[in-house]
């Protein structure tokens, strides 16, 4: 997307910036937010920072059940409008509060001392060029990553005219709402042809091809009706050898010289391999559990039962 350009631009002294409008300001971060500490607020709704949906109420955050807490007292007060650095917005940007409650001391709270400046803040602090400038400013390593808010605080940001930044937020909302609007539409249509998908699938395993066939009853609940001509087996007696479980192993080599070790989570919803989350075992303990061409494999436990895959390699 294109955009007119400004008369000029300059310097903006920062890296992962570039050059700005010229008559932008560039502003130190702790010269427009203040740092909030507040505590002993217990009777105030609990805070959950997300990724997605900003700071909300734990109570409406992915229908999450909210279990009693003690020390309700030493949790940080969060006011609507302000910012919250949590221990994962190295990865996903500063949180924006719409809501008033509490949350982890762990956290940084933040307010911009000017508050109509907030709904510009909210759009560059998730911006791609912010996020990269956030992991400059990360220490620890692993689970103990976490921004260092005294070194964040006297990096510069720009900071347009208040005019300016009311027409940018009003363009990003707008945008983004469009945008939205879009993306569930294609997700509804995505979900009927998967529906219609299924149906077509059905009634050809099920009824055949020809519209026109004799039907009886296959004795089956869930099957119904089926072609008068067809059989109705038991799967035992259409497999090979015995139904078998596969092996029940830790998920901890990667030796690519081994045979693979395919678990259900390994297949995409089309049922391809992914190659991102090979795992091997041993000759030794494979040898019993070899896969071979024209396989089937079949989720009998967990989240994916019921789920069957056709082999087209040997693993």
């Amino acid at each position: 997307m294109k955009f007119a350009p400004y008369n000029d631009y300059k310097p903006s002294g920062v890296e992962w910036l570039g050059d700005v409008p010229a008559h932008w300001e560039m502003r130190r971060t702790k010269s427009l937010l203040k740092e909030r500490s507040q505590k002993g607020f217990p009777n105030e709704p609990l805070l959950a920072a997300t990724q997605t949906k900003g700071v909300v109420r734990k109570e409406h955050y992915e229908n999450r059940t909210v279990l009693a807490l003690r020390d309700l007292h030493l949790l940080k007060l969060v006011c609507s409008g302000d910012f919250v650095i949590s221990l994962r917005s190295f990865q996903g940007g500063i949180e924006y509060a719409r809501d008033r409650g509490i949350i982890s001391p762990a956290y940084t709270i933040l307010y911009p001392e000017n508050p109509d400046i907030h709904g510009y803040l909210a759009w560059l602090f998730k911006s791609k060029p912010y996020l990269e400038n956030l992991i400059l400013h990360v220490t620890g390593i692993r689970q103990g990553q976490n921004i260092d808010y005294g070194r964040l605080c006297v990096s510069k940001i720009p900071l347009p005219s208040l005019t300016e930044q009311t027409a940018i937020v009003r363009y990003l909302d707008q945008a983004d709402e469009r945008i939205r609007r879009y993306i569930s539409s294609r997700e509804r249509l995505i979900e009927l042809l998967e529906e219609y998908r299924q149906a077509v699938i059905h009634h050809a395993v099920t009824r055949g091809l020809d519209p026109d066939v004799r039907l009886k009853p296959s004795g089956v609940e869930w099957l119904g009706d089926v072609p008068a001509h067809w059989e109705v087996r038991r799967l035992r007696y259409l497999v090979k050898g015995k139904l078998t479980y596969g092996a029940n192993a830790a998920a901890e080599y990667t030796d690519p010289d081994w045979p693979r070790y395919l678990r259900i989570t390994d297949f995409d919803q089309d049922g391809v391999l992914k190659s991102d989350t090979f795992r091997s075992l041993p000759p030794e303990v494979a040898k019993e559990y070899l896969v071979q061409p024209g396989d089937i494999l079949l989720a009998r436990s967990g989240a994916y039962s019921g789920k069957s895959i056709l082999s087209s390699r040997r693993c």
